[in-house]
């Protein structure tokens, strides 16, 4: 009983400190971070149009228990999932406006809907130290090899959508479950979220993350960080971010120019330079982009209804 008295008051807290800011705002924008690119987007957004903008940013899962704790009285305008499974969720749920904005001309089709668009695309691929002593890696199942012996970990799929979607992926590819099985006999390690699997990477305590969120790393290793993103030619997935407006928002108009911000030259420039790959196609960017990489395609419709029995399988093959 105490937990979920503390777990309220908190909630109440976040709920009246959100409140209070989106008083003094026009909109509210809800972020699946990165934190420095909502706050670039927001001050660019407020600058070009005067409109001012609250944001919350946290991870999808506090993104969404905000989202509910506030159901009988919505604050949200305007939301950025790091899942595009939170799109088809929401579009189900008939929670979302249809809009097409006119900066997405340019985002490839499988990249936008008729009530979503992405804002920009992660992928996934092996985060390698080139100082661990190791060789560099090429694929998957190099890390499945003596030279990696307890020296990789794996995120986390049950907390992380997009290491979910690899997992159910390179499963499906395979047939099998003989990857993550010689994962595990080699003394790989589920560990935890994407930060908590890179950071011992980051350390020297690992040598490689299997399926490490690439802009994480990318940024790592501008700043210096002995830290290299290899994408595996065998293929990887994508994570596009969607951008969605909220039907109950009373600020639709102006929820839609800042979608349109998100899109326009100077967005998408500010989403390059946080390492994503920026959802419109003629947006350079200093990193592959989806041309460069084979991607894996991942059936939605399939996977996510048999979520439990990979999570499980996954969790069997891995010892979690």
């Amino acid at each position: 009983m105490r937990s979920r008295s503390l777990l309220g008051a908190v909630l109440a807290v976040a709920a009246l400190a959100v409140g209070a800011q989106s008083a003094r705002a026009d909109i509210t924008v809800y972020s699946a971070g990165p934190a420095d690119l909502i706050e670039t987007l927001a001050k660019g957004f407020t600058a070009q149009t005067g409109t001012k903008v609250g944001v919350f940013q946290g991870t999808t899962g506090q993104v969404m228990a905000r989202i509910e704790a506030e159901a009988s009285n919505p604050v949200v305008d305007v939301l950025i999932s790091a899942s595009w499974d939170t799109a088809t969720d929401f579009t189900k749920r008939g929670w979302l406006v249809t809009y097409t904005s006119p900066n997405a001309a340019k985002v490839p089709d499988f990249l936008k809907t008729p009530t979503a668009v992405a804002q920009g695309v992660s992928a996934l691929g092996i985060a390698w130290n080139p100082q661990s002593g190791t060789p560099r890696p090429a694929d998957w199942s190099d890390l499945t090899q003596a030279a990696f012996k307890d020296l990789v970990t794996v995120p986390d799929p049950a907390q992380s959508g997009a290491s979910f979607e690899l997992v159910a992926a390179l499963q499906g590819k395979a047939g099998n479950w003989n990857l993550f099985d010689g994962l595990k006999s080699n003394g790989a390690v589920v560990a935890g979220a994407n930060a908590q699997a890179l950071n011992p990477v980051l350390q020297g305590a690992k040598a490689a993350v299997f399926g490490a969120v690439d802009y994480i790393s990318l940024g790592q290793h501008a700043k210096g960080e002995s830290i290299e993103v290899i994408f595996p030619a065998s293929g990887t997935v994508i994570a596009p971010r969607p951008v969605m407006i909220l039907n109950w928002s009373k600020q639709q108009d102006e929820a839609k120019r800042f979608v349109d911000y998100i899109l326009s030259d100077e967005g998408q420039k500010a989403v390059a330079k946080t390492y994503l790959i920026p959802a419109r196609s003629d947006i350079a960017a200093d990193r592959p982009l989806i041309k460069d990489l084979n991607i894996l395609k991942v059936d939605a419709a399939t996977v996510y209804p048999k979520r439990s029995e990979i999570l499980a399988q996954f969790a069997k093959a891995l010892g979690k």
